[in-house]
C-alpha cells in the first residue's frame, strides 16, 4: 500500500511541472508553440451599427469600427485581468475611437509617469494599440 501512495504522489507531482509542446518533442518553456499561432479575432460593434459603448472583453486582436465620432470602446480593469493582452485597430478612416478602461491608467512603453485615462485611436495617430495589463494597468506598446 505504502508503494501505491508513493507511485501516485510521484506522478501527480510529475503531472503539476510538465510543459506542454505543441508539434515539439522537447518543449523549453510551460508552452512551447512550434509553428504559427491564430488567435481569436472580434470586431465591434459586431452589429455594425451600435453607437452606444462597446466592451471588451474577449478576443485578442480586437478590430474596432466606431459609427460615430469619438466612440467609446472599453477595456475591461487591468486589476481583475493580470497578463492579458490585447491588440485593438480602428479600421474606420473617417471616424475617431475612444479607448478606456474600467480601471488602470494606460501607459506608454518604459514609462511609469503620465498615465492617461483615456487614448484617442485615428488615422495617422494610434490606428492600432497593443496594450497589456500588469495587474495594475495597461501598458502599450506605443507612444502618445
Amino acid at each position: 500500500m505504502k508503494t501505491i501512495i508513493t507511485t501516485l504522489m510521484f506522478l501527480a507531482m510529475l503531472c503539476g511541472f510538465s510543459q506542454v509542446g505543441i508539434n515539439t518533442d522537447t518543449p523549453l518553456s510551460m508552452l512551447d508553440i512550434n509553428g504559427n499561432l491564430s488567435v481569436k479575432h472580434l470586431t465591434l460593434p459586431a452589429n455594425g451599427t451600435d453607437t452606444g459603448l462597446q466592451l471588451i472583453d474577449d478576443g485578442v486582436y480586437i478590430s474596432i469600427n466606431p459609427q460615430v465620432q469619438d466612440q467609446e470602446f472599453r477595456l475591461p480593469n487591468a486589476i481583475d485581468v493580470p497578463g492579458r493582452i490585447y491588440i485593438i485597430r480602428n479600421i474606420n478612416n473617417a471616424l475617431t475611437a475612444r479607448l478606456t478602461s474600467a480601471g488602470g491608467l494606460f501607459f506608454k512603453r518604459n514609462f511609469t509617469n503620465d498615465g492617461r485615462t483615456e487614448l484617442f485611436m485615428f488615422d495617422n495617430s494610434l490606428r492600432t494599440i497593443i496594450a497589456f495589463s500588469d495587474g495594475v494597468s495597461w501598458n502599450t506598446f506605443n507612444d502618445f
